[in-house]
């Protein structure tokens, strides 16, 4: 019988959270809690609740999915 493994947040971070992706982490959950899962439903989401894109601007499909795979990465 093998114990089931579950990734713990922390072993998979290469650095702290910078303020803006903790920021960005809480928004996002906020937005699951309200049952938001769908990009564009995320997207607008974000640029009613905030924050902003990291460049300020308002967030688009494109460019969190950009911001997504550099934090993944």
């Amino acid at each position: 019988m093998t114990q089931d493994r579950y990734l713990q947040p922390e072993q998979a971070k290469q650095r702290p959270a910078t303020q803006f992706e903790d920021l960005l982490g809480d928004a996002i959950e906020r937005a699951f809690a309200e049952g938001i899962h769908d990009l564009p439903g995320l997207v607008g989401y974000l640029n009613r609740t905030g924050p902003s894109a990291e460049n300020g601007q308002p967030w688009t499909e494109s460019s969190y999915c950009a911001l997504m795979a550099r934090l993944g990465a």
